[in-house]
């Protein structure tokens, strides 16, 4: 089995409380559905953020629009992303990035 990570890109947040609950339940709902797979749930990104260039120079903003990410395993990239296609960001509108992990150290 490997670790994947899920990274979510663009999106919106719920505006209403009512939104927000609908939102948080299909997530807690999503998370028992994935049972042992989820490694790490995640969190959402702010949209504060730094890039670091490879000549050190420091800017304002991120590379990419990440806004969040999950961590689970699985046996494929494709059993992966079936579980990712169940993920409650794809309701806000955002896509889901599936990119398998390796352990280096």
């Amino acid at each position: 089995m490997a670790d994947y990570l899920l990274l979510y890109s663009g999106g919106k947040m719920p505006e209403t409380e009512q939104e927000q609950a609908q939102v948080m339940k299909a997530w807690t709902d999503w998370f028992g559905t994935l049972g042992g797979a989820l490694k790490d749930g995640g969190n959402p990104f702010t949209q504060a953020a730094k890039t670091i260039k490879s000549d050190g120079s420091v800017s304002d903003g991120a590379a990419g629009s990440a806004s969040g990410y999950s961590v689970i395993q699985a046996d494929s990239i494709d059993e992966a992303t079936a579980l990712a296609k169940d993920c409650p960001v794809l309701m806000g509108g955002a896509s889901v990035s599936v990119y398998e992990t390796f352990e280096v150290m």
